[in-house]
């Protein structure tokens, strides 16, 4: 770049690498407003900008020094030659955390390899003399601090750049290279936030904190006033019950007194009623013991007449007991004769049932020698009928053929229909495998749907509409990947899933641009659903070589390349292969992690996995240098769950495919059925007529051995005939003996039963003398009972009522001393004649006197809560709602005085930040017109004096016939979103209140046209004089770009040719690049 008139500042690096890699030079271009060496001149630099960066055995730098100018820096260099080193020194020299750069988390990776400590030193600009900030780290994680050359701490160094109103933390002053995609997921209050300390005046935040307090005093304030309102309103309801309280207690305390004169007198009343109750008992007493005189003298001649009785009674008793015994056992033995005759009877019984038997047999003796020679007469009759047949035996043989024939035939179909039924098993066997296997693989699909579902619900309704909608597009639109996915092994999963980012995981895949716009503009912009959609190639990458076999890498324990882990279909794979390159990232094993300092040396390998970690390698392509970092596998959670679409749609087919040919062999069976059935017909017709001409054939031989059968049967008949005159002689003899034998057993019946009749009527005698003593003896004991009761009842009379009579003397005794107590009586003493003269209002009935009292309790009762404290609880009340009235006003006037506070701060703060956001929008408006676009930046609140909710929002609008839409990590692509977070930026640049800002390779994602677009308004707005300090890093710039004479380009090389700061030479590099212009 020409630099006419200017100074120049060079900048100095060294590097060497442990592959002997070195040298890195940075140069600057200078800058018009003068050298800076370290205290120099700092005109044109506004306070906090950075003068210069030193770097010492720092990521990538062994030694470096940076001089950038005041106003726009590019940083400009190939990956890996450290541009973002610069970033992080910038950020961990000021004090930032190393969360903010997104890198390693520990301050001792960022010392170089190979070294054990390194240091980076910043000089700020400052009036009134330059900061200079050393910080020292170590490979422990060791920080040592000094400030202007002076030992200091962390704490120290930060208050200084908090002076000077650096903020590294705020990303719209500091945006590292990782940090870049989480800008646009900032929330609209944290970008309000990040704004005001960014642009906004000093005390503009600080305002706005006080606001948020102020607030939150406000609602305590409040909830003070409507508490003490509250407790006011409470206090007056609650003493206004108590003024009825009182009246009641006065009205209660009439009706107490009342109780007690009636109680007073109720003992006297009672005192009366008990002596003359005493006297009558007395009285009833005397006549009670004059009763039970008389019935002792009838009792005693009853009790002996009931003695006598049962004298009488026991000799008789025993008598029936002996005959009752004697009678049992007479009747047993009458029983056991009649049991032998019995007995007899049956025996008589059975030798008549024989004779009958016999005259049966006789009977049927007869009958069938009648049926055998009526037999006889008929086949005798049916021979004579058969004549000579004709000879059958042709036919028969004819037939026997032709049966053997049909034999032949049934078993040949029965063999082809075993056969049928064996395929159709197995066709059924078949289908119902093919059919479990799909319904495994629906089940581990809807597994998949259903995580999918838990982690991404939008994606998950997107899928169910496209399903129903699949009409609308034209070639291939694939469901997310992670549902498509099919890895051949779950070891595999966790490779593809680290490797493959879970947004991408859940993106559809188009064929085809219209089919993708379609569906973004119906899912997302009228569903309003967050989801990723992915253009596949135009040319497919799918089946892209790798650039070298694996068998050549297997030596260090690669066994595969990624591609070859899963199957997915061929767009898929083909943005995976040209987004991702699967095809060319090895997976290897334990062995390679063992040999991993010589796997980072080969060719070729940017990412490769060992057993459980990725490896990250980036080389330089001027030093060689070799820089790699690694993380843990995760466990996967996604494509554990394998299925194959191929093999599914596959399945599918198959089971198609034997329902075909399970119909065409049901067809076969009906035939081979039918067949079988005909033959089985013809084989029974031919077997009946068989059967005709056999017995044909031999009828007549059958009917000569009937009848030669039957003859003989005849004869056999006739000489077993039976003697029925002998067996009638020997019965008639059997039942004589019978009945000679029963004659005794008759006799010694008769004899038995005498005797029973004699003791039953002697026992029915003694039976009838014994009822009529048993009835004297009932009547006398039941007297006896009676006057024994009256005997009882009337003792106990006469001692319940000497109890009465003492229980009433002591009574009357105790109601004489209630009497003196009550009325405070002395012994002998009277009543006075005031309370004699109330007595006598009252009643002298106890009855009444009762009904008297117990109407004045029911009344006293009905005030129950009364106490003597009720007049004093409610004038004490009175008192405190005075004073609560007073409170309440106190606090009233403050809350007003207080909000009148809020609404001059929110003046001061609301105003002059409407104001700011305008500019912040005029400027960020403009910016995106000239890129023919629309961006818009408003303050956001849903509540007006909700100050913890406000917040700015960006919404943007890229393409024509699309709305304005919020800017978010998930609705813009990556290259809108950078270019609506750079132009936000440079908005901000232009109010100029931090002292510089870092942007880092936020140009990456861009298109060429937008690229440019942003390249121009970032050189034309941070290269203004009003402007203060811009970094920005990019490893690549377009060609034909337009540069201003403000900017300063700083080119960082990075390559084992490089020479070292003692031997460059600025004079002689002019020299040499002037000789080559000139010969071209």
């Amino acid at each position: 770049m020409a630099e006419r008139g200017k100074r120049r500042r060079i900048s100095h690096a060294t590097s060497n690498s442990q592959v002997s890699n070195h040298v890195a030079s940075i140069f600057a271009g200078g800058q018009p407003d003068g050298r800076v060496d370290g205290g120099g001149s700092t005109a044109g630099f506004v306070e906090g900008s950075i003068l210069r960066i030193t770097m010492k055995n720092f990521l990538t730098y062994e030694h470096a020094v940076v001089y950038p100018g005041s106003n726009l820096n590019m940083i400009v260099g190939a990956n890996g030659t450290g541009k973002s080193s610069i970033v992080c020194a910038i950020c961990l020299g000021l004090g930032g955390k190393t969360a903010i750069l997104g890198r390693g988390d520990k301050v001792g990776l960022y010392v170089k390899r190979g070294f054990r400590k390194g240091s980076i030193e910043i000089e700020l600009s400052k009036n009134g003399g330059n900061v200079v900030i050393n910080r020292e780290i170590n490979t422990e994680n060791q920080s040592a601090w000094t400030l202007n050359r002076k030992p200091s701490s962390q704490k120290a160094v930060e208050e200084e750049v908090k002076a000077l109103q650096i903020q590294v933390s705020n990303l719209c002053q500091f945006l590292p290279q990782e940090k870049v995609g989480e800008f646009a997921k900032m929330s609209k209050i944290e970008l309000l936030e990040a704004t005001e300390k960014s642009v906004g005046p000093p005390e503009m935040f600080t305002y706005h904190c006080e606001l948020k307090n102020f607030r939150g005093r406000e609602r305590e304030l409040e909830n003070i006033v409507n508490e003490k309102a509250s407790f006011l309103e409470k206090a007056k309801q609650r003493n206004e019950r108590n003024k009825l309280d009182v009246n009641r207690y006065y009205e209660k305390k009439r009706h107490l007194d009342m109780i007690e004169l009636l109680e007073k007198k109720k003992p006297g009343v009672e005192y009366l009623a008990a002596v003359q109750e005493l006297e009558s008992v007395k009285k009833d007493r005397d006549e009670a013991k004059k009763h039970l005189s008389s019935l002792k003298q009838t009792h005693a001649p009853m009790r002996m007449k009931i003695q006598l009785i049962n004298s009488k009674l026991q000799p008789i008793e025993a008598q029936i007991k002996t005959k009752t015994t004697d009678l049992r056992e007479a009747s047993q033995k009458c029983k056991q004769k009649r049991d032998q005759l019995d007995r007899k009877q049956r025996d008589i019984e059975d030798i008549k049932q024989a004779l009958n038997l016999k005259h049966t047999e006789k009977e049927d003796h007869e009958k069938r020698i009648a049926n055998t020679r009526r037999i006889i007469d008929d086949l005798k009759t049916e021979l004579a009928k058969v004549g000579e047949q004709p000879d059958v035996l042709p036919r028969i043989d004819a037939i026997n053929v032709e049966l053997k024939g049909n034999q032949e035939d049934r078993v040949r179909l029965e063999g082809e229909k075993a056969d049928i039924r064996n395929e159709k098993d197995n066709m059924i066997a078949e289908s119902r495998m093919f059919a479990r296997r799909l319904n495994d693989m629906n089940n581990m699909m809807k597994a998949k749907e259903d995580k999918l579902k838990g982690r991404h619900k939008d994606t998950y309704t997107a899928i169910q509409w496209l399903r129903q909608n699949r009409q609308l597009f034209n070639g291939n639109v694939h469901e997310p990947m992670l549902l498509v996915l099919n890895v051949k092994d779950p070891r595999f999963a966790m490779y593809v899933e680290c490797h493959i980012p879970f947004n991408d995981l859940r993106g559809f895949v188009f064929e085809k641009r219209e089919g993708m716009e379609t569906f973004m503009k119906e899912v997302r912009d009228k569903l309003n659903l967050k989801v990723n959609s992915i253009l596949a190639p135009a040319v497919s990458c799918a089946n892209m070589p790798p650039s070298r076999p694996i068998e050549s890498l297997r030596r260090f324990g690669f066994y595969s390349y990624l591609r070859e882990m899963f199957d997915a279909p061929d767009e898929v794979m083909s943005y995976l292969c040209h987004q991702y390159k699967v095809h060319d990232v090895p997976v290897g094993t334990a062995q390679t992690k063992a040999m991993i300092k010589k796997v980072i040396e080969e060719p070729y390998l940017k990412i490769i996995y060992t057993a459980d970690e990725r490896y990250t390698v980036k080389k330089s392509v001027y030093s060689n240098y070799v820089s790699t970092s690694n993380s843990m596998l995760r466990a996967p959670r996604f494509l554990t769950i394998a299925v194959d679409a191929d093999e599914r749609r596959q399945l599918e087919q198959q089971i198609r495919d034997c329902e075909g040919r399970i119909n065409a062999l049901d067809e076969r069976l009906r035939e081979v059925q039918l067949n079988i059935s005909t033959l089985e017909r013809r084989d029974n017709e031919l077997r009946e007529e068989k059967k005709r001409l056999l017995e044909q054939k031999g009828k007549k031989r059958q009917l000569e051995q009937k009848i030669a059968t039957k003859q003989d049967s005849l004869k056999q008949m006739e000489r077993n005939s039976i003697d029925l005159k002998k067996f009638e002689e020997e019965t008639k003899a059997k039942i004589s003996a019978v009945n000679a034998e029963k004659v005794p057993i008759v006799g010694e019946l008769m004899s038995q039963i005498k005797l029973r009749a004699t003791l039953s009527m002697d026992k029915v005698l003694l039976t009838l003398e014994t009822l009529g003593l048993n009835a004297e003896k009932t009547h006398l004991e039941k007297d006896f009972r009676e006057r024994e009761v009256e005997l009882r009842t009337s003792a106990d009379a006469v001692t319940r009522l000497d109890d009465k009579k003492n229980q009433l003397r002591e009574n009357c005794k105790s109601l004489m001393m209630r009497v003196r107590r009550i009325c405070n009586l002395e012994p002998g003493g009277n009543v006075p004649a005031e309370l004699q003269a109330a007595f006598k209002k009252l009643p002298d009935s106890l009855d009444e006197l009762d009904a008297l009292l117990n109407e004045e309790r029911s009344r006293a009762e009905c005030f129950t809560g009364l106490s003597e404290n009720v007049v004093e609880e409610y004038n004490r009340r009175e008192q405190e709602i005075q004073n609560l009235e007073k409170e309440l006003s106190d606090q009233s006037d403050a809350l007003n005085s207080y909000r009148l506070n809020i609404s001059e701060a929110k003046e001061r703060w609301l105003n002059p930040l409407r104001q700011l956001i305008g500019q912040i929008n005029e400027k960020f408006s403009d910016f995106f017109r000239s890129m023919q676009c629309v961006g818009e930046v408003d303050l956001h609140s849903e509540k007006e004096e909700e100050y913890d909710k406000y917040g700015i929002r960006i919404r943007v609008k890229f393409h024509n016939g699309t709305q304005l839409h919020e800017l978010t990590a998930h609705h813009q692509s990556g290259g809108e979103r950078s270019v609506s977070t750079m132009l936000y930026l440079m908005a901000l640049q232009e109010l100029n209140r931090c002292p510089f800002r870092v942007v880092d390779e936020i140009n990456q994602g861009m298109d060429p046209i937008n690229e440019r677009r942003v390249f121009d308004i970032v050189v034309r707005t941070a290269c203004k004089e009003t402007t203060s300090q811009y970094f920005f890093i990019t490893p690549k710039l377009l060609q034909d770009l337009q540069y201003a004479e403000e900017m300063t380009v700083l080119c960082i090389h990075n390559g084992s040719s490089m020479l070292s700061p003692g031997e460059w030479s600025e004079k002689a590099f002019i020299r040499r690049i002037t000789r080559r212009n000139n010969t071209q």
